[in-house]
Order: C-alpha cells, then structure tokens, then sequence
C-alpha cells in the first residue's frame, strides 16, 4: 500500500503535455488524480471530487488560477492549493499567497520537489491521510492516532496526540501559544493560555525530556521542537 493512497488531487493546466506528465507520476505516487484544462473545468470537477490537493495553473485562457484559487477558498473547503507559473515575478506570488494560495511553483519544476511540496501540505493539513509520517526519531500514524518516539508509543491523549503531532510536524519553526490555542484547542477557546505549559508539561515527562532539549522553550515567543 502507497502511503498516498486515499489522497485526491485536481491538476489545472492548459498544457496538455504538462497535464499528462504530471498525472502519470502523481497516480504511479499512489494518488487519485483529476485533470482539467481550464478553470471552468476545474471547477465543476472540484465540486463532486473534493480534491485535498489542488495543482493550478496561473496563466491560462477565460478563468485563470488566481480565481480558481478565489473560488476554492469562497467556498470554504478544506483544501490545499499550490499555485504554478511560468513566470518568476514577486507580484504574482505575493497575490496567489493574498487570496489563500498555500504555496507557489515556478515553470520549470521537477517532479521531486512538486512532489515534496505536495508532501509538506498534506503533513500540514490532512496528516492521518499519509498513515505513517516519520520526522527524526518520531513516527506519526495518523490512522491510529499514534505517535511512537525511538520506536517506543507514547500514551497520549487524544489533546496530548493532536499538540505533539502539531509541534513535530512543523519541527524547527517557533509556535507561539496563540498559534498552539488557535490550533489545538480553537479561536474561540474561552481558557487561560497556560493551558499549553500545562499540556508541554505533561508531553515532556512522557518524552523523558527532563532537560527541554526536544520540546525547546524560547520566551516571549514559543516553543520549538527540534528532533535530536
């Protein structure tokens, strides 16, 4: 079984030749693939589809990506939207990121690293629909809801599970608490922050990291975890 199995995603792309390279590696990756054109197109399939990933092309004819990006968001899936293009220009960047793209591809690309990026969004988004993601000396399953460290799991739960997974996915970058509320527990938390102390407590005694060299705090910003 592809760890990718079970993931859908929509390609948009007015170069039948691009289209068609694309599908065939995404599907031999173990994705569901749809294709479409043109951003009508796109649309109507994503309405019965439900891609998680959608692939789009900026310059193509009638609609093009950055409304096809508008009207994905207007409709308020979930989803994950990488945008491409042929040109290598900040403006465009800047407006696909404005109106809710999740990442950016310049023309032209390799496979590999359309095929990371598609990676890092599931693990960002969707992560039980990978089944096992491995970050250092973690192993996340996320069908089981399951997190093993040096081979050995972890009773977590079900909180301790969704803040762990949350700060090793997104290892190395610096989480402060409202990120960690807004996350994990909701905008509309009604709580006191230390809530997340209490819960980074509890995970570093279950991680024997007596001495916060996994879970790292740096004050007045947040927490890091860095995979030793």
């Amino acid at each position: 079984m592809k760890a990718a199995q079970g993931v859908r995603l929509l390609l948009v792309d007015d170069e039948p030749h691009i289209l068609q390279f694309l599908e065939l590696g995404l599907i031999n990756e173990g994705f569901e693939v749809k294709t479409a054109p043109d951003g009508a197109s796109a649309i109507a399939i994503a309405a019965d589809f439900k891609p998680h990933v959608a692939i789009l092309d900026v310059m193509m004819p009638g609609m093009d990506g950055f409304e096809v990006c508008r009207y994905l968001r207007s409709e308020e899936t979930e989803i994950a939207v990488i945008m491409l293009t042929a040109k290598d220009e900040v403006d465009d960047r800047v407006k696909g990121l404005s109106i809710g793209a999740d990442d950016y591809m310049v023309k032209p690309f390799s496979f590999d690293e359309l095929l990371a990026r598609i990676q890092a969004r599931l693990r960002n988004q969707f992560p039980g629909l990978l089944g096992e993601v491995r970050c250092g000396p973690f192993r996340i399953d996320g069908r089981r809801k399951e997190i093993r460290h040096r081979d050995e799991v972890l009773e977590l739960s079900p909180t301790e599970y969704e803040l762990l997974q949350y700060l090793v996915i997104n290892h190395g970058l610096v989480l402060s608490k409202p990120m960690i509320l807004d996350k994990i527990w909701g905008y509309d938390f009604g709580g006191e922050e230390n809530i997340v102390e209490v819960y980074i407590r509890s995970l570093r005694e279950k991680l024997g990291d007596k001495e916060h060299r996994i879970i790292r705090t740096l004050r007045g910003a947040g927490y890091r975890v860095d995979l030793l």
